[in-house]
């Protein structure tokens, strides 16, 4: 019995961690990196144009962005790997970000004051849009990642399409080897 129930305890589990609904296009798991997946360039999913206020308040959509290599990292201020990440993804924008990548943060946070003080006390200098119902979450594609889990990363190619996934904390390191071969030389 304690068996069975073991057995059902890890087939529910990875139910949860694979996202549980339709399986999202063709990709592959990167090699050493069952975390992380890549979409070949003609299989790339297209995001919803995701749009609402910043923590700033300032007004964001992803469109504005398109031309540009986007790094959609969703995080929420109690979450201790989202902690862990926001230095790595502060380097990311400040190493690429001249070369035409741009990080948009996706806050959970319900509290807005929680989320302005973990961008201040990480010294992130790129935009958070706040989502603490998930809306903008529910918006992806379904299959893409488990939305449900933070902290998750998506890479949008200059086209606005999914080229990337990752969940779970990332590197700048991890970053590197999907965004490097996205911008221009």
């Amino acid at each position: 019995m304690t068996t069975r129930r073991t057995g059902a305890a890890a087939v529910a589990v990875c139910a949860v961690l694979a996202g549980c609904s339709a399986p999202a296009p063709t990709s592959t798991a990167s090699p050493g990196d069952p975390f992380t997946r890549t979409f070949a360039e003609g299989e790339r999913p297209a995001v919803a144009d995701l749009a609402g206020t910043s923590l700033d308040g300032d007004a964001i959509r992803l469109s504005g962005y398109r031309g540009k290599v986007v790094v959609i990292n969703a995080w929420a201020s109690w979450c201790g790997p989202c902690r862990a990440e926001a230095p790595e993804l502060r380097l990311v924008q400040e190493t690429w970000g001249g070369r035409g990548l741009q990080v948009l943060g996706l806050d959970n946070d319900g509290n807005r004051s929680a989320g302005l003080a973990f961008q201040k006390d990480h010294r992130l200098a790129y935009p958070s849009l706040h989502d603490p119902a998930a809306k903008q979450a529910l918006r992806l594609p379904r299959g893409l990642v488990n939305t449900q889990a933070l902290p998750y990363t998506i890479v949008l190619d200059p086209a606005g399409r999914v080229a990337a996934t990752r969940m779970g904390a990332v590197t700048r390191n991890q970053l590197a080897k999907i965004v490097e071969p996205l911008l221009p030389a």
